[in-house]
């Protein structure tokens, strides 16, 4: 840490002193905690740039902050979005956060929650209060004001698969009327959410949007093979990071006040290497074989009298209030190897930026078709970190295989190669920092929130035009 400024100093800069670096440092912890886009990127945003919220700014603002983005073609829109959940999950977070991109640039946005637990949920209460805050309007799921709403809308955005089961017990003969300005915003690469019950309305919708060309693929193969239904004309948008997270990942007092403070709690010294997997705790997430292959790392290491810093590996995400089985055979697993000192649990958190600060490489080792897109990866490149990710899913579309990050099968075929990859980077410095640098490069080349709201505003065109040449028709 570099030394506190004089007393003279602070008082030749006006008081901006140790008070001042002291104050900035807390504030980058809080825009840390928010900044997280992999799971409340929209809470920062919101305490940021709110220029259109339910109190009502100068419509000359609305019209800069329209005039300057490309989303700039929404102002006085009615978007209705309606979300399967509202969750801290990343589906609903990704719609809120485009909810907040809309209201920024003047459209009027209505959100509906399909499915809603009837018991008192402070999540749910929490991110509701944060969309009226920012003059977003909430309504019931069912009712004669969601069926107006609809009727009324510019666009109509569904989002996730699941979200289909709110057309017909709600629309009922209204159906017909609204599907042709639908989009409808896929994020899901599981089998079981191709139902024909959820879906049978797709072929006839505007348009559809997934997350990655292989999701998309996925899709159009699955519900011809299996369904027999076709999919609509499909737009692929990528995701990317917040203003606010690159503006954390780019301040190296930030990253490193973060760093030092991770490493202390976990008692980490600041020279050892740290290997993380950051998702919620799930056998589809793959935290059983990411550990299987940290402990095969650590054989081959001693068998081949490697000098590599000493290795740690962290999993953000754990949830032992739910007392799952398969967190309970994580934990086991690392008892009965003796790897406790090496391992280390950390329970779900907003705050993900500060691991991503203080970690030295993410694990992204999703199973099956893996991840749709993992927005975590792109975070993990922001903050000039090497991935080691599985050679499924969006992820192939993120890391470039040997420039900024490997990739590795998924299955249980994919717990030596991983293992042989973090002896890799670990015995070479210089290749994790070459790959994190290359990561970081191609973030800025095309993972920026602006390229998204980009990808996104040509979507919403092409999706509007279509509704209206329907509607004329």
């Amino acid at each position: 840490m570099a030394k506190p400024p004089s007393s003279a100093a602070a008082a030749a800069a006006g008081g901006r002193g140790l008070a001042h670096h002291r104050t900035r440092f807390l504030l980058l912890l809080l825009a840390a905690v928010a900044a997280s886009a992999s799971t409340a990127g929209f809470l920062l945003r919101g305490a940021l740039r709110d220029p259109c919220d339910a109190r009502g700014d100068s419509a000359a603002l609305i019209a800069a902050s329209a005039a300057g983005s490309p989303l700039g073609f929404m102002r006085s829109k009615l978007v209705l979005l309606v979300s399967h959940e509202l969750s801290l999950s990343g589906g609903p977070l990704l719609l809120m956060e485009l909810a907040f991109l809309l209201r920024h640039v003047g459209s009027q946005v209505v959100w509906i929650t399909n499915q809603r637990s009837e018991e008192t949920n402070d999540v749910t209460y929490s991110l509701e209060h944060k969309m009226l805050s920012h003059g977003v309007q909430v309504l019931p799921a069912r009712g004669q004001e969601a069926i107006d709403t609809a009727r009324r809308a510019d666009l109509v955005i569904l989002n996730t698969a699941v979200a289909g089961k709110w057309l017909d017990p709600v629309l009922k003969d209204h159906v017909p009327e609204v599907l042709p300005k639908i989009l409808w915003w896929i994020h899901e690469m599981r089998g079981h959410y191709f139902k024909l019950e959820y879906v049978k309305r797709l072929p006839f919708v505007a348009g559809s949007m997934i997350d990655s060309h292989t999701t998309a693929e996925y899709w159009k193969s699955r519900t011809s093979d299996r369904l027999k239904i076709q999919m609509p004309q499909t737009y692929v948008v990528h995701l990317g990071n917040s203003k606010e997270l690159m503006e954390i990942a780019e301040d190296n007092v930030a990253r490193r006040v973060l760093r030092e403070h991770v490493r202390e709690s976990l008692g980490v010294r600041s020279e050892d290497l740290l290997f993380a997997i950051i998702n919620s705790v799930s056998r589809g997430k793959g935290q059983d074989l990411f550990l299987q292959a940290f402990y095969q790392s650590l054989q081959l290491i001693q068998q081949q009298k490697l000098k590599v810093p000493v290795m740690h590996a962290v999993v953000v995400g754990s949830d032992m209030n739910a007392q799952t089985k398969f967190e309970t055979q994580l934990r086991e697993f690392v008892v009965k190897n003796g790897i406790h000192d090496r391992v280390h649990f950390v329970n779900k958190t907003l705050a993900v930026a500060p691991y991503l600060a203080a970690i030295d490489v993410l694990v992204q080792n999703s199973q099956a078709r893996g991840e749709c897109f993992g927005r975590i990866t792109i975070e993990a490149m922001a903050f000039k970190l090497p991935v080691l990710g599985t050679a499924a899913g969006g992820t192939t579309e993120i890391v470039v295989d040997g420039s900024t990050g490997l990739l590795h099968p998924a299955g249980k075929e994919g717990v030596s190669p991983l293992a042989k990859n973090i002896v890799r980077l670990a015995s070479h410095a210089e290749q994790r920092v070459a790959m994190g640098k290359k990561g970081y490069d191609r973030v800025k080349e095309r993972f920026m929130e602006h390229h998204m709201a980009e990808r996104i505003a040509a979507v919403l065109k092409e999706v509007l035009k279509k509704s209206r040449e329907r509607s004329h028709s």
